[in-house]
C-alpha cells in the first residue's frame, strides 16, 4: 500500500474532487487536531492506495488565508501524522526561465529561502535538521519523466525562491533572486520544505509555472501580473499533477 500527502494551493482547490473524478476512487474528509489549528483533509482511496490532500489555504471562512497568514506547522503536521511514504508540495510559481513557461510544470531540487520568518517545530530545544538533498531524487525522477511524456520536456533541478507575499515580487527583486541562483519564485515552498525536514520524510515539489515573474514576460517586460489569471492558470495543471501523483503511487 502507497500513501502521499499532497499539500497544494492556488489554482489547486479543486484538485482532491479532481482526483476522486477517477474511476474505482472513494472519497471522505476528516480534520486532524494540532496545537496550531485543525486541518481539513481529503483521503482520496485508490484501492489500497491513498492520497491525502490538503489546501494550505484553508479557512474557516468563505475567504482564504494569504500566504503570509499560513500555519505551515499546522499543516506539515497534519500530512506526517497520516505516515505517508512521500509528502509532495504542489506550488504555483513564477517563472524566470524560457523553458517553463506558463502553464508548464517543472521539479525542484533545492530551495533558495532567505525570508526572516523561521519555521520549526522546536521552540523550546535547539534542533537542526540536515537540508543538503531537500527532495527525494527517486520521486523527483518519476515526476520527471511523467511531465516528459505530458509535455514534451521539463525542466528538472530547479531552485525556487521564497518570497513571502502576499504582494508579487518586483522586476528589481527577480533580477537579484536569479543572480543568486533562482529559477523561480514562490510564496509557500520555503517553510514546507523547513517543516518536513524536520520529520525527516521523504519529499518532493512540483513547480507550477502560472505566469512569467515581474519584468520576464516576453516581448512585454511591463506586462502586470493579475492573481486571477494565476489561479486560471494554475488550475489547468491539475491533469497534469494528477498523472504525477498516480504514478508516484505506482512506483512507491
Amino acid at each position: 500500500m502507497a500513501r502521499i500527502a499532497v499539500l497544494c494551493g492556488t489554482g489547486m482547490s479543486a484538485f482532491a474532487s479532481h482526483l476522486a473524478s477517477t474511476s474505482e476512487s472513494e472519497s471522505s474528509t476528516l480534520k486532524v487536531d494540532s496545537e496550531w489549528g485543525q486541518v481539513p483533509v481529503t483521503m482520496v482511496s485508490f484501492g489500497e492506495d491513498e492520497v491525502m490532500v490538503i489546501d494550505r489555504h484553508h479557512s474557516d471562512s468563505d475567504s482564504r488565508t494569504p500566504p503570509h497568514q499560513i500555519e505551515h506547522r499546522a499543516n506539515v503536521h497534519a500530512a506526517v501524522s497520516c505516515l505517508p511514504n512521500l509528502i509532495l508540495s504542489i506550488n504555483s510559481v513564477g517563472s524566470m526561465r524560457e523553458d517553463l513557461p506558463p502553464g508548464t510544470i517543472g521539479v525542484a531540487a533545492d530551495v533558495l529561502d532567505l525570508a526572516e520568518r523561521p519555521w520549526t517545530f522546536h521552540d523550546e530545544h535547539a534542533t537542526h535538521a540536515d537540508r543538503t538533498s531537500c527532495f527525494d531524487s527517486q520521486a523527483s525522477e518519476t515526476c520527471t519523466g511523467v511531465l516528459h511524456s505530458i509535455q514534451g520536456q521539463v525542466a528538472g533541478n530547479l531552485v525556487v525562491a521564497q518570497c513571502v507575499g502576499p504582494q508579487f515580487e518586483t522586476p528589481s527583486e527577480i533580477d537579484a533572486l536569479e543572480r543568486l541562483g533562482a529559477d523561480v519564485v514562490g510564496m509557500t515552498l520555503g517553510p514546507e520544505s523547513r517543516l518536513v525536514a524536520e520529520h525527516r520524510f521523504a519529499h518532493a515539489a512540483l513547480a507550477c509555472s502560472s505566469n512569467w515573474a515581474a519584468g520576464r514576460t516576453p516581448d512585454s517586460p511591463e506586462a502586470e501580473i493579475d492573481h486571477d489569471a494565476v489561479n486560471e492558470m494554475a488550475a489547468s495543471m491539475r491533469e497534469s499533477v494528477a498523472e504525477c501523483v498516480k504514478a508516484l503511487l505506482s512506483s512507491w
